[in-house]
């Protein structure tokens, strides 16, 4: 850490915040770290609030690869991405002093919309009919066609993501030590003309992803990156595949995405 002293502070400006954040700024300085207005010039990027907010932080950044990202939690619970308690300052610049930190690397996915750009997602992608109507969509693993789709919709997560939106449709949690992603169906349809998996299914970081939607009425689709709406209307194909790029957390040595897991979930 003695070579990473310039630290960019991602929180919500208002007053509350602030007095939080103050104690937190002034330890930063005291303890020889320099507080940068412009995250391109630091070397480490702090999120302050919760996972919402670290998500943000790191979209609003650009996925940068060459520093590293930590969370700050504003309350006493410590979150999947917020290793850090906001009042514990001593704790955690000490903790960055002494080398009692580890560095994470979290695996991404690169999310390509037809030809309208490519997009960094940390926790996962999801694709939801936005009208009262089934989407149908084609799913090639490479360029086999795997299945065709009927239902709500699917969510393509990172290990990470694992944990989130797509546990809460019974997909599993994926160890952030596979580069993997996993695909996961919200409500589909299944029955004697209709056919999908029925399950999540996991794909190496060798493997690609094609979603085709199939033009039935509904090809207006609702798309999220992480906390965020793609601003995006008409969609045919959306190809999605595992970065070369991975995020760089800081984390302290007794708090492993299994002790976090235990600690949300059990």
């Amino acid at each position: 850490m003695s070579e990473r002293r310039n630290i960019y502070y991602s929180y919500r400006r208002d007053a509350d915040m602030l007095a939080k954040a103050g104690p937190l700024f002034e330890a930063t300085e005291r303890y020889g770290f320099t507080i940068v207005d412009d995250y391109r010039k630091a070397n480490i990027i702090a999120s302050i609030g919760d996972d919402g907010a670290f998500l943000q932080a790191v979209r609003k950044t650009g996925f940068r690869d060459d520093c590293l990202y930590m969370g700050i939690s504003t309350t006493n619970n410590l979150n999947m991405y917020c290793d850090f308690r906001i009042g514990e300052t001593s704790n955690m610049i000490n903790a960055m002093q002494n080398e009692k930190l580890e560095v994470r690397r979290y695996p991404l996915i690169e999310v390509s919309v037809d030809d309208q750009g490519t997009f960094t997602c940390l926790n996962e992608f999801s694709l939801n009919s936005a009208i009262i109507k089934t989407l149908v969509i084609d799913v090639f693993i490479d360029q086999l066609h795997f299945e065709t789709f009927r239902g709500d919709g699917l969510i393509v997560s990172t290990p990470t993501g694992s944990s989130a939106y797509n546990k809460s449709v019974r997909g599993a949690v994926v160890d952030p030590l596979l580069p993997c992603m996993q695909v996961s169906e919200i409500a589909s349809i299944n029955n004697n003309r209709y056919r999908t998996l029925g399950s999540s299914f996991i794909l190496s970081s060798d493997r690609s992803l094609t979603l085709k939607v199939v033009p039935e009425g509904n090809d207006y689709p609702t798309m999220g990156m992480d906390n965020e709406a793609l601003s995006i209307r008409y969609v045919d194909k959306i190809s999605i595949k595992l970065s070369d790029k991975r995020l760089k957390t800081l984390k302290l040595k007794d708090n492993s995405f299994f002790e976090k897991v235990k600690r949300t979930f059990l």
